[in-house]
């Protein structure tokens, strides 16, 4: 292995679940994310000698409870490197519990670096158990529709989390995504617990058309067929109590030309999809105009699908 003294990695936010998804389905967007520098020293093992951003405070520096640390952590053990000194810095963009896939982006720009340092020996395809690995470190769940992204960039589907089998979609050329942050946090295990187990025949049968029919709109770059689909009939309606003024949030994205609205990841972010950079834009303004008419800052974002995932700066 070509063992390099420094990397500089980032890793962008994602959003999870596409409404009709829930724990199978994510993008990567364009914007904030999480940076992972990865250093050589002279002592043995991996250490974590900086955390900075949002949350720094909260996160743990011991690398075996970090989901960057641990992530990286375990690919090294993999790779019988475990010994090899090294010193990591934790940048975050981003925020705990914002729907945007925090933890996730940590742990993929962690095993992403640690890859890289090491002259990237793995191809990125087969680094994504170990950012799973990761970000379980974080939410206590072993689901890839954040982190798969966050690592491999575009539209994921994960057919099933346990064995990772997952396949990247096709991205309509069109196809942009408005996201609103608004700075109310909801952590995933808050959000977990709202959902009930149970579900009728009838709510089964119209999740599972209308995920099938997102699908095919990926595939034949059917924007009419992409906005029949984004509709939520399980999730949406138990977690959108926890979202300050969602309803009118996902109206004005609606009114204003999305093709289809709903919670990224566990929330509180709204994401939307779009036909086209300008009318992205304007939806991103108009739902972020409803969080602050009532009183709530938030951050917007409009961006095409990021196809690339991790990065080496």
């Amino acid at each position: 292995m070509d063992i390099l003294n420094e990397v500089r990695v980032f890793a962008p936010a994602t959003v999870a679940n596409v409404a009709v998804g829930f724990d199978i389905l994510g993008f990567a967007i364009h914007g904030p994310g999480d940076e992972v520098v990865l250093r050589r020293v002279q002592t043995p093992g991996l250490r974590i000698s900086t955390i900075t951003g949002t949350g720094e405070k909260q996160l743990p520096l011991a690398a075996e409870r970090n989901t960057a640390g641990y992530a990286a952590l375990s690919l090294l053990e993999h790779l019988g490197k475990s010994d090899l000194g090294l010193e990591m810095e934790i940048h975050k963009k981003m925020p705990f519990g914002s729907g945007l896939g925090s933890s996730a982006a940590s742990a993929a720009a962690g095993v992403f670096a640690a890859n890289a340092i090491l002259g990237s020996p793995l191809p990125k395809e087969e680094l994504l158990p170990f950012a799973v690995a990761g970000e379980e470190i974080a939410d206590g769940a072993y689901h890839a529709d954040n982190v798969g992204p966050s690592l491999l960039g575009g539209i994921l589907f994960i057919r099933d989390n346990q064995s990772l089998d997952v396949r990247t979609l096709p991205v309509p050329e069109e196809l942009h995504a408005a996201v609103v942050y608004p700075h109310v946090e909801i952590l995933t295990k808050d959000a977990r617990e709202v959902l009930s187990d149970q579900l009728s025949l009838h709510q089964h049968i119209e999740q599972n058309g209308n995920l099938g029919a997102l699908l095919i709109g990926f595939y034949e770059s059917d924007y009419d067929l992409i906005s029949r689909s984004l509709l939520d009939v399980i999730i949406e309606p138990q977690r959108s109590q926890l979202i300050p003024h969602f309803a009118d949030v996902k109206k004005a994205a609606l009114e204003n030309g999305a093709l289809g609205a709903s919670i990224s990841g566990a929330g509180p972010s709204v994401f939307a999809l779009c036909k086209g950079p300008a009318n992205a834009k304007i939806v991103a303004e108009k739902m972020q105009q409803i969080f602050q008419q009532n009183g709530i800052a938030c951050n917007a974002y409009a961006s095409p699908i990021n196809t690339v995932g991790a990065i080496q700066m």
